[in-house]
């Protein structure tokens, strides 16, 4: 008992000499600092969300200085403090769907992991019909609204009216969703095409290498010139396949990003590798990405796992 009272009783006398390290999300932060002028150092780290019921129906009471970075169709974002004063800073990232799909609650509920291997021909027969059906079913409002300059104008980065002004090559660069706006080390960017008919990488073909190059160099350019702390080499560019929404976006990070499960190997494919493997392609202009054989990761509550693949392996396909 003696010992961790002398133990607690050293917090208080730290002394800040500077910040020494910082996580990408904030979540954790180790400080450089002196004790009874003796060298500390001093790690502090956001404690887990409670999973208790009672706990989580106040959670939302307890929010204080919520401020709408802004929102979008059925998509909101917010900083938000726990506690109340002048001096709070704001603590939490949120984000709100409402209303929110079946499909966003299977996308968020905790699920199993299988790797799967997409033939041409899967993806012809089976998978490019649900993407068609997912395009039709009318997900795409938020996309549309940004690049027909309806929502979040104010956040465009750069825009690009594509390489002498052809507008089947205009992009734009904006802040995803998920980041913060502020913390650098966790930023997270979305180039979006401005043409809808090229749905994933699948769609991308030998003729569309010099465009590709294009966005990359853009992107990369227009993204040191807004944040003048960050170099092209600190900047990893990609997409992801199976991509949470069909309309060709290309995802912009930070090296320093803190690897997830959308950054994983069999999710993310590097912007750079896909040129290489379209260049590396037989055949002429209007070989692409449709004519190889893939292999990714799927979630067991992704609808491709349970109406294609969980059959196909099941021998259930026929």
């Amino acid at each position: 008992m003696e010992d961790s009272k002398a133990s607690e009783a050293l917090v208080p006398l730290f002394k800040l000499g500077r910040l020494l390290n910082q996580d990408q999300g904030g979540r954790r932060i180790t400080l450089l600092g002196s004790i009874d002028d003796k060298p500390a150092l001093l790690t502090a780290e956001r404690a887990a969300f409670p999973s208790d019921t009672g706990t989580l129906e106040a959670f939302h009471r307890c929010l204080a200085d919520i401020k709408n970075l802004g929102n979008n169709d059925i998509y909101h974002w917010y900083l938000a403090s726990v506690g109340k004063g002048e001096d709070v800073s704001p603590d939490l990232k949120l984000n709100l769907i409402h209303p929110c799909t079946e499909k966003h609650i299977k996308k968020y509920s905790p699920q199993g992991l299988r790797m799967v291997t997409e033939t041409p021909e899967i993806y012809r027969d089976q998978v490019r019909p649900y993407i068609e059906g997912q395009r039709e079913a009318g997900r795409l409002d938020w996309v549309f609204n940004i690049l027909e300059g309806r929502k979040e104008q104010k956040d465009i980065i750069y825009r690009d009216p594509g390489q002498n002004g052809t507008k089947d090559e205009a992009f734009l660069l904006a802040p995803d969703l998920n980041w913060d706006r502020e913390t650098l080390t966790s930023l997270h960017l979305l180039g979006l095409v401005q043409r809808r008919d090229i749905w994933s990488l699948r769609d991308l073909k030998k003729s569309h290498i010099i465009w590709l190059k294009h966005m990359r160099e853009k992107i990369l350019e227009a993204t040191v010139k807004k944040y003048s702390d960050i170099e092209k080499d600190q900047l990893k560019l990609y997409m992801h396949y199976q991509p949470t929404f069909y309309h060709l976006h290309i995802h912009v990070v930070h090296v320093m990003l803190e690897p997830t499960g959308t950054q994983a190997t069999g999710k993310a494919f590097g912007l750079e590798n896909i040129i290489s493997q379209l260049e590396s392609l037989s055949g002429g202009s209007d070989a692409g990405m449709a004519d190889v054989t893939l292999t990714y990761g799927l979630g067991e509550n992704h609808d491709l796992w349970t109406e294609v693949f969980l059959p196909l392996k099941e021998g259930r396909n026929g």
